[in-house]
């Protein structure tokens, strides 16, 4: 594999908007994503550039890793967000302990099955757990059948929170945590 897994740097903004606006086209996206591809292209520079500087090399509050190709191009991204102790998620859930939080997980179609989301889950595991946390959990949809699989696949387990999706009675999203070796 002559991909190179790293995070990104600030100046960067560009290119994971980019990443960002392919993923919100992928045909799960509506299952993957909490933003649509309309909302995320009607947003401002300054949304991504402030997006990439809390998460760049360096940033303690969360991490966007990338893998990059051979060519330079972006292929594929994790990003890992710190909830600390004591405060209230995005769900309006108590954070019971500080743990990492997966979000916005995308590899290109064209690279999938060779192993870069696993590489890319160890890079991001590997982050979490030297900020100290507990457990690094994430939220998935109870319909992303394949999404769900590889989760499993990498040691989540389904913890039985489960969290509503707004304006979507019938739509349930689902908690899986790997607890700190």
């Amino acid at each position: 594999m002559n991909y190179k897994i790293r995070s990104i740097r600030a100046d960067e903004w560009a290119d994971a908007k980019e990443l960002r606006l392919v993923a919100l086209q992928d045909p799960v996206a509506h299952l993957a994503f909490l933003e649509t591809y309309e909302a995320a292209l009607a947003r401002p520079d300054s949304f991504y550039q402030e997006r990439a500087v809390g998460a760049a090399e360096g940033a303690d509050g969360a991490q966007q890793i990338i893998a990059e190709g051979p060519d330079g191009e972006w292929v594929g991204t994790v990003t890992v967000l710190i909830e600390e102790a004591g405060t209230v998620d995005w769900a309006g859930f108590a954070v019971e302990q500080k743990q990492g939080h997966i979000v916005g997980v995308f590899v290109r179609p064209e690279v999938r099955g060779i192993g870069l989301t696993e590489v890319l889950f160890d890079a991001a595991l590997e982050w979490a757990w030297g900020r100290g946390v507990e457990r690094v959990r994430l939220i998935v949809h109870e319909d992303n059948e394949r999404a769900r699989r590889f989760y499993g696949k990498v040691g989540f387990v389904p913890t039985g929170v489960v969290v509503p999706l707004g304006g979507k009675a019938d739509e349930r999203e689902l908690e899986m945590v790997v607890e700190r070796p």
